[in-house]
């Protein structure tokens, strides 16, 4: 037998060596953990499809985000399930609205944990679209269009109450066309030019999203959002919608769903010289959970190898449901 003329196996003998020429990390420093806030007292009531998450009242918040501090966790991402809704999702950019109450509140007890805002209307619409719409009735059927242009002035006031409660970075993820602009101009009209806007860049219509929808109850009341987020079937699409969000000022691009668009990731990384969010989404997260529980697979490795396949396609931030569990894991090292 001839000799092998490279031996790849000497680099994976032992621990030692494996860790030593291991080309990808993850840390905590790379996770921000959603978080669901609610309205009520001493809720804390776990999301059916999502194992493991709740939404929390704010009285019981605290002890979510102790938690997530304590774990050296560097920033959550908020969402809220208002009191009430209208057409326009005006508890999204009330003064004393969920998300800018819960803001006041994480600032204060933890002022150097970063809070993202997710900037859209769709869990303050009464439709559970993400801007204002037009309807009209069709042989008893509620049909319609989500208006774009009209729809920016309201994200605009979204993100300057979001800035105002003191989010850290505005995340919008409404997928209207001149959002970053919109948005950017009325953060620094406001003299708010020093928040960073983490953009929803490439945001597909995905199935993938459907648990979420449970959590913040936003399903659409009519249509879906296929005349607004991204085709699946799409890969060059998404180089021009972030070469958008680039050219209008957006400080960091995001690709989501994550898992079944790790080509696309990676091409977004390769093309933009700025920093990339993956977002482990709801369905992701789900999967892993509803095998684990039947005892299918191992929740530990599968879901750390899910994250890990998210960095190494470029992502240098993930949002992930699974942040706390993925902390405690590797400080087990």
């Amino acid at each position: 037998m001839s000799f092998p003329i490279v031996r790849h196996r000497r680099l994976r003998q032992s621990t030692g060596i494996r860790n030593m020429v291991r080309e990808t990390h993850l840390t905590v420093d790379d996770f921000i953990q959603p978080i669901y806030v609610t309205y009520g007292e001493n809720v804390k009531s776990e999301i059916k499809s999502m194992p493991g998450v709740f939404r929390f009242s704010l009285d019981r918040l605290q002890e979510e985000v102790t938690e997530i501090a304590e774990l050296g966790i560097p920033a959550v991402l908020l969402f809220g399930i208002p009191e009430t809704k209208d057409s326009l999702g005006s508890s999204g950019f009330a003064e004393d609205g969920i998300v800018q109450e819960a803001t006041r509140l994480i600032k204060s007890w933890y002022p150097e944990l970063l809070v993202v805002a997710d900037t859209c209307l769709c869990e303050f619409t009464d439709h559970g679209h993400c801007g204002m719409v037009h309807t009209v009735e069709i042989d008893g059927h509620i049909c319609g269009d989500v208006l774009n242009d009209e729809s920016l002035d309201l994200l605009v006031q979204t993100a300057v109450s979001q800035a105002k409660a003191g989010a850290d970075i505005i995340a919008p993820s409404n997928m209207m066309d001149g959002f970053v602009q919109a948005i950017r101009a009325g953060l620094d009209e406001n003299g708010f030019s020093h928040i960073p806007i983490m953009s929803y860049s490439v945001k597909y219509a995905s199935a993938f999203y459907g648990p979420f929808r449970e959590a913040a109850d936003s399903t659409p009341q009519f249509g879906d959002r296929k005349s607004y987020q991204m085709d699946p079937a799409n890969a060059r699409e998404a180089l021009r919608e972030a070469e958008t969000d680039v050219l209008e000022g957006a400080d960091m691009l995001m690709v989501k769903p994550s898992l079944s668009y790790l080509d696309v990731m990676r091409t977004i990384k390769d093309q933009f010289d700025l920093p990339l969010v993956a977002y482990n989404v709801s369905g992701e997260y789900a999967m892993v959970k509803a095998a684990a529980i039947q005892g299918w697979i191992d929740e530990k490795k599968v879901a750390m190898e899910i994250l890990l396949s998210m960095k190494r396609a470029g992502a240098d931030m993930i949002i992930t449901y699974y942040g706390k569990d993925a902390s405690r894991w590797l400080a087990e090292k």
